[in-house]
């Protein structure tokens, strides 16, 4: 029973260790009252004055109405319930910097946190609460930075930038979504015809053969808009834990894009492969499961770009000529 207490010690230790260096963090902040104040009350407005549309959420409250776009039946912005916790893992990562900052009450900070409340006046007043989200967001921001400074501010630009992830997209995804469906309708059955030689017909985003056989409609959710989502919070999160350089950032960031629709091309193509060789329910189990491949290879890319651009590269490899 001795060794057992033993065992469990070490763990329970770093348990303890972890919440000892969070609270010993905290109370190195200064004007944590004050900052305790604002953010409620920052809350409190978005939570009674959040919302002036009663539609489909029938709630004066504006992160009422964001867990319900998250949580949906089809929704396409899941992710939003993660990005605080991804946001705050992060903050906590670079803890040490963070904890070094200069902090101090910085009054140009209220421009920022007038221009939050600006937006979202606007958005309760249209009754567009994306633009509320924004505000609360960029007021969050600005309140932060009231409280502890300029210094702050820039060393939490990122991971703050996530939160824009937490916008829901919602009906306004059909303007990307059709582009994306169309794209890959046409580079899919182009490879197959012009590289693959297989006799398929496309009529908008429909795909069938020209025997019928088979048919398959290249439908939103098969647009490739939660991989895109997906890769660009993952590689925009990779680039700046990554580089210190802007434009590696940028290519890092942009590299999401033709990730996303190459996979979903892939995805699609071996969809008409399998069908044309054994059947619809082959190619339906391909597209339900092919996905996932093709997203592990497009993490994988992301990776192989990161070694290639890694800051170390010329300095490593003068080292080696050396």
């Amino acid at each position: 029973m001795s060794e057992g207490k033993q065992q469990s010690s070490p763990q329970s230790g770093a348990d303890v260790g972890w919440r000892q260096e969070a609270l010993a963090i905290w109370r190195s902040f200064p004007n944590r009252a004050m900052f305790g104040v604002l953010l409620v009350a920052w809350l409190l407005l978005f939570q009674f004055l959040g919302s002036s549309t009663f539609g489909y959420v029938d709630t004066p409250s504006l992160l009422r109405w964001m867990y319900n776009a998250y949580n949906s039946p089809f929704s396409e912005d899941q992710h939003g319930d993660l990005i605080p916790f991804v946001v705050l893992g992060l903050m906590w990562w670079k803890r040490k910097e963070l904890e070094a900052a200069s902090k101090g009450i910085w009054l140009p900070a209220l421009i920022g946190l007038g221009a939050g409340l600006v937006l979202h006046v606007l958005g309760y007043v249209v009754q567009q609460p994306r633009i509320s989200i924004i505000g609360f967001f960029i007021g969050l921001y600005f309140l932060s930075g009231l409280t502890w400074g300029k210094s702050w501010l820039r060393r939490i630009f990122f991971p703050f930038i996530l939160f824009v992830f937490c916008i829901p997209i919602g009906s306004l995804a059909e303007s990307i979504t059709f582009p994306l469906r169309m794209i890959v309708t046409h580079i899919s059955v182009a490879i197959s015809q012009g590289l693959l030689g297989i006799d398929v017909v496309r009529d908008g985003t429909r795909i069938f053969d020209a025997r019928r056989t088979f048919q398959y409609d290249v439908a939103p959710a098969c647009s490739g808009i939660r991989s895109l989502i997906s890769l660009l919070a993952l590689t925009t999160i990779y680039g700046f834990v990554t580089f210190e350089r802007s434009w590696k950032r940028v290519l890092t960031m942009g590299l999401a894009v033709p990730l996303a629709v190459a996979g979903n091309v892939v995805r699609i193509t071996t969809v008409i492969i399998a069908a044309e060789a054994f059947g619809q329910t082959a190619g339906s189990w391909v597209h339900d499961y092919a996905g996932f491949i093709t997203f592990a290879v497009a993490i994988a890319c992301v990776l192989l770009l990161g070694h290639w651009l890694r800051e170390d590269r010329q300095t490593g490899g003068q080292g080696g000529a050396l």
